[in-house]
Order: C-alpha cells, then sequence, then structure tokens
C-alpha cells in the first residue's frame, strides 16, 4: 500500500468549530466542533474522497510536487 501525504488546512469558525478543506483534493471539506474532531473528520473525507476516485478509475492527486508558501501583505480596505 503506497503511503500518500495530503496538505490539510482547518479554520475556525466564528460560530464554533474549525472547516477543514484539502486543496489538492477539489471539493474535500469537512467540519469539526474541535480540532481534534476536525482532524479525525479529515482522514474520513480524504479516505473516502480516495475511495471514490479508486471506484471510477482515476488517479489520486498528490501534493508530492506543491511548493508552499505563505505570503504576508499589508491591506489597506
Amino acid at each position: 500500500m503506497k503511503m500518500l501525504s495530503y496538505r490539510v488546512l482547518f479554520r475556525e469558525e466564528p460560530e464554533g468549530g474549525f472547516t477543514v478543506t484539502v486543496p489538492s483534493l477539489p471539493g474535500c471539506v469537512t467540519f469539526g466542533q474541535t480540532l481534534e474532531e476536525a482532524k479525525t473528520m479529515a482522514r474520513e473525507a480524504i479516505e473516502l474522497y480516495l475511495e471514490s476516485l479508486q471506484a471510477h478509475g482515476e488517479e489520486a492527486p498528490t501534493d508530492e510536487d506543491v511548493l508552499e508558501y505563505t505570503m504576508t501583505l499589508n491591506a489597506y480596505a
């Protein structure tokens, strides 16, 4: 079995909880009330996404060739 790694983003929501997105898997979004629950939900969402790709004969995208950079800007609004 091949090990795959994905960048997972957690956004704390003003009303509580965390929205989770996986940039390399378009539409792979989930939610958890706590950070720990959000991590669990993210793992489940990724696994289900990959199972769906496999069932449809599609290749799983990976983050292997992704370069990550955080850019900080002054915002004048």
